[in-house]
């Protein structure tokens, strides 16, 4: 999936006769300036002390310095250099209060697309603006792609903890992001960077050019820019633990030793095809005749504990073993190839006195490819007792199967009619309707196989995300009086992303190649791995093509200003008032085959479509109330609130608000306190979305994956009271996999989601020690009506209805029972056709608490080798969670998953108690050498707590911490030219291989865990 060379030199030539274009002299903050702050966040840094004024992240309050009451980290654009980091995501997400979302390594599921989840909370919950107004979002669940911000024009980030609903409205309940674009850029500045692994793969390789100037002596200033970035694709097998799918046996009464032990495994729906039928079913009793068990496959290949499979074409079926397995690993993609074109342009014009207009435009176009292994074929298939492409033997077993069929049916059917009852619903076609009224029950000829086959035959499936975003925004400020300044401004943004997918396969096609009646008359043979004709796969193949669009719009008008003093010494107070006015719709139309049900492979599901809007007031006060005083050298308290209508039936009216204070008794140490109400509105995916199908890693406690020790006869009661067979129940036949299907959509009743933040902290500054800062600061967060699918996900579902509740007449039971279509009612299994429906609803509820600390120190030394001094910066920047704490159902709330040091199908990516990051800097001059380090604190399988599963039986337990060391450096040769050079991941720490049965992907979680290894990069700056 290279990129042509032919493209990478013209872009690197285009970069090289930008640079040598005649310019003004490039202005900017001094290098010393810039080197001093060479750190990964500084918060609060109080260092504002001149009397321009200006906006902190978190208010709409203009002050002359930059303290706040919540937390705030700031990661400089020092950061993104020092890295070689050319999409945000890289950075944002080795900060300890992120956890990874969607990135380059997201494969299954991808999209193309980089989130930020803000303390586990989800991704949807992190409200990201760009100069502190919203951005373009990219899909149904509006969430802003992270690689449409142009990095290399960064000033800094703001990360601001908790609740900030009251000052930017909807989606701030973990927090909110504000990336801080550059307003100073004078002349041009170009650059280009190249990463490689030490393995020789993974290139990337990103060109950039802005030109900023002033004009109209100094009343306006314009900044243009244009990127490029290309990175290659990586597969799994490239790296040793994503090479082989590995599985773990849970061991048995008489071989204890093997329990959690890793052996080579895969997936069961192979390329030679795995083919099965109970060995008996067992036909219940009614209308007083007793329950009998009959033969179905007893005595053949296809009916022992796993099937039959064919180890090459037509030689005839054996036992289906764990040894057949297909290693799927490397038919994925570990690093998904991206290609980026991004143009934009900003600036201002001041028109008259108090009038300066501004704009915004950028539009990215973004192509992405995701990869997975060919399509797996599976569900029950009818197949012709006199089918060509095997044995004679196996013929006669399809015959025997077939026979057996029609003696169950006589059996149903004898009970259904018993006592002149006529009420029978034929599970098979061995039922004849006569035309004098009469039934009768025979064999067909045809066998009613569950099927799992994989169709390497054809292609893999690959899916190509192609997005195009553009936002175009236009305002006006200015002065209203001495005191009182305002902004009003209007943008509209518009993402619209064509999906274009391969490998899928046609559910029927499939279906009618196997009984003979396909179109081209073609009998379909999978009987062996490469059995599948050329004229079969174009009868059976379908390419889809698929849209998503979203936009949003914005019009909002503000006031910000000072009214009077207390006379106590402070300053004056503050104020900012404003009216909002939001509207956001989305739509995703897949194409005729994907949203007919018919399509085996990517997922398919119904078009999504609708739109919302909302008004709002909003304002903020912010009140000095003593400074300079013994004992009170800062003393300071702030609210804000805001009114919001919105269009929506389950939401209406909501009202959220904030109040604040500092405190600080000395100019040494300051205390602040923060809490907030905010809310979330439901986004449109949620609202409006289609049903679809889904793979979620899920245990049926059913099925032969469910703990030993939870097979009770109280479960298996309830596993035959949903329509499992009784001889199937804790049998593979129900079960084969780590994943199930289930049908999942939106809810337009759905109501707000309603958080409450409060943070305690302390900012210690002493004099005695010029250059440090220190900040802890504690955080608390409880989201209540959180959001989710019903019971928390399929997975929790399944547990809520066999293990907790155990009602059959639950809402958790009828969802996943056969007498509403969710399993089989011949073998008891979900999927397929048969699909549990586990819709959106206000269920549930999320806290998370912890200790952010971070220490950030700077200071001179008497001598350098470039300089007269050189200085030391070093930077600390960690966080302790105390909580991560998950309610499935609110109305049970005894049972919570606690996942805060906790990984697994439940808590999802690992989510560490302890996590930091720091760096050290030694600045020379015109030299920077710098060391970046990364801890990720050891975690534990869910199961340990959440099942109560022995830790011996599990076969990784525990990951243990990781700690990846970077080092940099940066020169600059002249005041027009820096070279930077770099390794990433200095000592090649690997992640821990995981066994195929957690909610991961590659056999470890690549978006936390580190999986390129070893990586070199090298950049070079041009400024004129």
């Amino acid at each position: 999936m290279a990129r042509n060379v032919r493209q990478r030199l013209l872009a690197s030539t285009f970069i090289a006769g930008a640079a040598a274009m005649a310019a003004p002299a490039y202005a900017q903050a001094s290098d010393q300036d810039t080197k001093e702050n060479a750190v990964q966040a500084t918060a609060d840094p109080d260092s504002g002390e001149g009397t321009e004024s200006i906006v902190v992240t978190g208010s709409r309050i203009r002050r002359i310095d930059l303290t706040s009451s919540s937390p705030v980290a700031v990661v400089q654009d020092e950061e993104f250099k020092l890295s070689g980091t050319v999409n945000v995501e890289q950075v944002i997400n080795t900060l300890p209060q992120v956890l990874p979302g969607t990135t380059a390594f997201s494969n299954n599921p991808g999209g193309g697309f980089a989130t930020l989840d803000l303390r586990g909370l989800g991704s949807f919950r992190t409200l990201v603006i760009v100069n502190g107004r919203r951005y373009m979002f990219f899909d149904t669940s509006q969430r802003v792609d992270l690689n449409t911000i142009p990095a290399f024009l960064l000033d800094g980030v703001d990360v601001v903890t908790g609740g900030a609903s009251a000052v930017y409205g909807s989606d701030a309940i973990a927090g909110v992001v504000n990336f801080r674009l550059r307003q100073d850029l004078q002349g041009i500045e170009a650059g280009t960077t190249y990463s490689i692994t030490d393995r020789g793969d993974t290139p990337r390789f990103n060109a950039h050019i802005a030109i900023g100037t002033a004009f109209a002596d100094g009343r306006g200033h314009v900044t243009a820019y244009a990127e490029y970035y290309d990175r290659d694709a990586t597969f799994a097998g490239k790296r040793a633990f994503s090479r082989q799918v590995y599985n773990a046996t849970l061991g048995t009464a008489t071989t204890p030793e093997t329990r959690g032990v890793l052996y080579l495994g895969g997936n069961t729906t192979t390329p030679q095809g795995r083919f099965q039928v109970a060995a008996t079913q067992t036909v219940g009793a009614g209308n007083n005749l007793p329950a009998v068990t009959l033969n179905l496959g007893a005595g053949t290949n296809f009916g022992t504990a796993n099937g039959a499979t064919f180890l090459t074409p037509n030689d005839g079926s054996i036992p289906y073993t764990s040894a057949n397995a297909y290693n799927f690993y490397p038919d994925n993609l570990l690093v998904v190839p991206q290609e980026r074109w991004a143009l934009g342009s900003y600036g201002e014009y001041e028109v008259s006195k108090g009038i300066t207009g501004y704009m915004e435009v950028s539009f990215v176009n973004n192509r992405v490819q995701n990869e997975l292994a060919p399509t797996p074929v599976t569900g029950t298939f009818g197949i012709r007792t006199n089918n060509p492409f095997v044995t004679d033997a196996d013929r006669a077993a399809l015959a025997q199967i077939d026979a057996n069929e029609a003696a169950i049916e006589q059996a149903r059917f004898a009970r259904a009619t018993a006592a002149g009852k006529a009420s029978f619903t034929s599970t098979t076609s061995n039922v004849v309707k006569n035309p004098d009224g009469t039934t009768t029950i025979t064999a067909n000829q045809i066998a009613q196989i569950s099927v799992n086959r994989r169709v390497n035959d054809i292609n893999a499936r690959n899916a190509l995300n192609e997005r195009n975003a553009f936002r175009v925004l236009a305002g006006v400020k200015g002065d209203l009086t001495s005191n009182f300044t305002y902004d009003a401004y209007y943008f509209y943004a518009r993402t619209r992303n064509t999906i274009f997918q391969r490998g899928n396969i046609s559910r029927s096609a499939f279906a009618a190649g196997l009984l003979g009646t396909a179109a081209n008359g073609g009998t379909l043979d999978i009987f062996g791995p490469g059995t599948i004709s050329a004229a079969s796969a174009a009868a059976i193949s379908i390419n889809s093509t698929n849209l998503d669009s979203s936009s949003l719009q914005v019009a909002s008008a503000s006031v910000s200003g000072r009214l009077f003093n207390l006379g106590l010494g402070a300053e004056d107070i503050g104020l900012a008032a404003g009216v909002e006015w939001r509207s956001q719709s989305s739509s995703y139309n897949p194409d005729t085959a994907l949203s007919s049900g018919d399509v085996i492979g990517f997922n398919g599901g119904q078009p999504t479509k609708g739109s919302y809007n909302v008004k709002e007031v909003f304002g903020e006060l912010r009140v000095p109330i003593i400074a300079d005083r013994p004992f009170f050298n800062r003393l300071e308290i702030n609210g804000a609130a805001r009114y919001s209508d919105y269009s929506l039936v389950g939401v209406g009216n909501t009202f959220t608000w904030a109040a604040g204070a500092e405190w600080a008794p000395i100019q040494d140490i300051r205390f602040r306190a923060q809490y907030q109400r905010a809310v979330r509105a439901p986004n449109v995916g949620e609202l409006f979305g289609g049903q679809s199908q889904g793979f979620p890693s899920a245990t049926d406690p059913c099925g032969a994956s469910s703990p030993v020790a939870g097979r009770t006869a109280t479960v298996r009661s309830l596993c035959e009271a949903t329509g499992v067979p009784a001889a199937n129940v804790f049998q593979t036949i129900v079960q084969s996999n780590t994943q199930l299907e289930g049908r999942f959509g939106g809810n337009p009743n759905l109501g707000e989601e309603t958080s409450d933040t409060y943070t305690i902290g302390a900012v210690l500054r002493p004099r005695f020690i010029p250059g440090l800062n220190i900040t802890a600061d504690y955080f608390n967060i409880t989201v209540d009506d959180y959001i989710s699918t019903l019971g928390g996900g399929l997975n929790n579902t399944l547990n809520l209805c066999y293990n907790v509740i155990q009602d059959v007449n639950s809402i958790y039971c009828q969802a996943v029972s056969a007498a509403q279509g969710a399993r089989n009612p011949i073998s008891g299994a979900i999927g397929g056709q048969f699909l549990p429906n586990i819709l959106n609803a206000n269920v549930g509820a999320l806290k998370t608490s912890g200790v952010d600390v971070q220490v950030d120190y700077t200071t001179r030394l008497g001598f350098g080798m470039m300089s007269d001094e050189s200085r030391i910066n070093f930077f600390f920047l960690g966080t302790w969670t105390e909580k991560n704490d998950l309610t499935p159902v609110a109305d049970l709330p005894t049972i919570v998953n606690r996942c805060a040091g906790y990984f697994g199908t439940t808590c999802g990516n690992p989510q560490p108690k302890y996590k930091f990051t720091s760096r050290l800097s030694w600045i020379d001059g015109p030299v920077t050498v710098s060391a970046r380090g990364r801890y990720i604190g050891r975690t534990k399988d869910d199961r340990i707590i959440l099942q109560a599963r022995d830790p011996a039986v599990i076969a990784v337990p525990i990951l243990k911490p990781k700690f990846y060391t970077d080092l940099s450096f940066s020169y600059d040769v002249s005041d027009q030219f820096t070279f930077a050079m770099g390794v990433n991941n200095l000592f090649d720490v690997q992640p821990k291989i995981l066994p195929d049965e957690r909610d991961q992907q590659s056999g470890t979680y690549p978006s936390v865990y580190d999986v390129l290894g070893r990586d070199f990069f090298v950049s070079a700056r041009f400024r004129f």
